[in-house]
């Protein structure tokens, strides 16, 4: 990750600006990897979030709020129970060491004035927040560690802090660029030889320097003046209004760049974080209801498979009935089978001979009677299993519209619709029950879905069109919001969105019922095609039957028009 030691100086200089002589006033820790604080400071509330995740670890100033468990866990007890009304006295790091120090000066039961240490380490998979007392003394940790358990040294209650080992070499400690070029001569790269020689300069880091110094990666004495005299900038400027944090590779650095905003290399790393764990939880929370919905569309197709095994059988229904017929009419020629088959002749059929299957160890009249109760199950079992092939087909049908709503879903809210959705449906009710259960949690995890849908909105001319992104939206459009006079528009015979053009009366153009068209098409699985039908009608001829799937309706009075799919 970026997140390096520089990172982590320029932003704590851009704390000292603004925590300093504050009082923690709230302390909340959402999950198990963060520590929120609030902290009341010059007539301003400002919000601290420290993250130790793997992937994640940092320390900015926060505006982003997060949901708490109902029970605070253990720690963030004991944060409170120590730093609630405390003042801060001093926030500082060691050198471009990925560790900073927060000094709290507080009272303890006596009364008595005392001093605290709240220490963040952020390092990676071994990142960890630790409260300590005056005398350097762990008082708790978020993590606990233990050389029994191979780590390099104890983070336990009542054990000496011991700040971690680390060989690397801090740059701030070079003075000239001839110390700096002895120590990197013989690296076979700049960005992997330097970023494993000092103490919190990442690899990432590098590469977005070589690219500012508009240098290659070779470890060539100009490249390595430019990127130690870059380098030495940064760090000359830190806590400055010359450094800005920017995008870089999809993560993150710090450039020379003036900005005017004081809390800008905060507020960045906030809005960044947010939305990649924004990004996390919608990809895991869209792959698990995906995951569910595959597991139920599986059930249904071995269902429609078994389905179909029977009515292939149901097709030798009329040849059991004619065996037993033949039997029956022929039951005086045979008092007894000797053989496991006889040969008749089919008076159906010019008397033509037919060779019949039989059981030589029953009776004649057993094995006809046989063929006429073979002949009534399936007779009977045809009537049954055609309304469960509609039915079945009808559950397909609608599994693979819910995998094209989750397929084109972008936000969180729009999942939970879904969900909402499917949990409602008897299809989910008793099957794979632990992925409902991740996903339930996961929904948890998320704001209380807002009934009020929200669908896409066009303006083309002087008229609305509005797209449903799933079919809880689709009904709500086609049956409660579209007046009887607005337009319908569905893609014909392939799934996708409802589409409902507002026309409040009047009668629009050729021209916009092909570009609703179009959006129509595009809000399909047909959006790749080059040459997608969409059927359109009045609002008053589409019709919702009673107890049909979301998202299904009827209509009639349609026209078809032929579109290329367009947003």
């Amino acid at each position: 990750m970026a997140f390096d030691g520089i990172i982590t100086n320029h932003i704590v200089a851009e704390l000292n600006t603004c925590l300093i002589g504050g009082k923690i006033n709230k302390v909340f820790q959402p999950n198990k990897n963060e520590i929120i604080l609030g902290i009341y400071s010059h007539g301003t509330n400002y919000t601290l979030n420290l993250s130790i995740s793997s992937d994640s670890y940092r320390i900015n100033l926060t505006t982003h709020s997060k949901q708490n468990p109902l029970n605070a866990p253990g720690f963030c007890m004991l944060l409170r129970k120590h730093l609630i009304g405390a003042k801060i006295r001093k926030i500082y790091t060691a050198g471009l060491e990925r560790i900073v120090y927060i000094e709290l000066e507080c009272y303890n039961e006596l009364n008595d004035l005392i001093n605290k240490k709240l220490i963040i380490e952020l390092m990676g998979k071994h990142s960890n927040i630790i409260l300590t007392n005056s005398n350097n003394i762990i008082i708790d940790s978020l993590r606990h560690l233990s050389t029994e358990e191979n780590s390099s040294r104890d983070i336990l209650p009542a054990r000496e802090y011991i700040i971690p080992n680390n060989n690397k070499i801090d740059f701030s400690s070079i003075k000239t660029f001839d110390e700096f070029y002895k120590m990197t001569s013989n690296c076979k790269s700049l960005d992997s030889g330097i970023s494993k020689l000092f103490i919190g300069i990442s690899k990432l880091y590098i590469q977005s320097v070589i690219n500012e110094c508009n240098i290659d990666n070779s470890v060539t004495t100009n490249n390595l003046k430019a990127i130690y005299k870059y380098i030495t900038d940064i760090l000359n400027n830190i806590g400055t209004n010359k450094l800005t944090v920017v995008p870089f590779n999809k993560d993150f650095s710090i450039i020379l760049k003036e900005n005017s905003d004081a809390f800008q290399s905060n507020f960045f790393i906030d809005d960044f974080y947010y939305n990649k764990e924004n990004d996390l939880i919608y990809s895991s929370y869209k792959n698990n209801l995906l995951k569910l919905v595959l597991s139920t569309l599986t059930k249904i197709k071995k269902k429609l498979f078994n389905i179909n095994q029977k009515l292939e059988d149901c097709k030798n229904m009329d040849k059991y009935k004619l065996y037993g017929e033949l039997i029956t009419a022929n039951m005086y020629k045979f008092p007894e089978f000797l053989e496991d088959k006889i040969t008749l002749e089919n008076y159906y059929d010019n008397n033509n001979l037919i060779t019949i299957p039989i059981d030589k160890n029953k009776t004649p009249s057993y094995n006809a009677k046989n063929y006429f109760k073979k002949y009534n199950k399936l007779k009977n079992t045809l009537l049954v299993i055609n309304e469960q092939k509609k039915e079945t087909q009808s559950e397909l049908d609608y599994l693979e519209s819910i995998i094209y709503e989750i397929d084109t879903a972008k936000t969180v809210p729009d999942i939970d619709e879904i969900y909402s959705e499917i949990s409602e449906n008897p299809l989910f009710e008793k099957s794979h029950m632990k992925s409902k259960t991740k996903i339930t949690k996961q929904k948890q995890k998320n704001k209380k879905l807002n009934k009020t849908y929200i669908p896409i909105e066009y303006k083309i001319e002087n008229y609305t069109l509005l797209v449903g992104k799933n079919n809880m939206q689709n009904d709500y459009l086609t049956i409660k919001l579209a007046k009887s006079n607005d337009i319908w528009f569905h893609t014909k015979d392939i799934h996708g969105s409802h589409a409902i053009l507002q026309t409040k009366g009047e009668e629009p153009s050729i021209d916009i019922i092909i570009r609703c068209a179009q959006i129509a098409a595009y809000y399909s699985k047909g959006r790749l095609s080059s040459n997608v039908p969409v059927d359109y009608t009045f609002i008053k001829y589409v019709k919702k039957p009673s107890g049909s799937k979301p998202g299904f309706v009827i209509y009639t009075h349609n026209k078809t028009v032929n579109v290329i799919p367009k947003n």
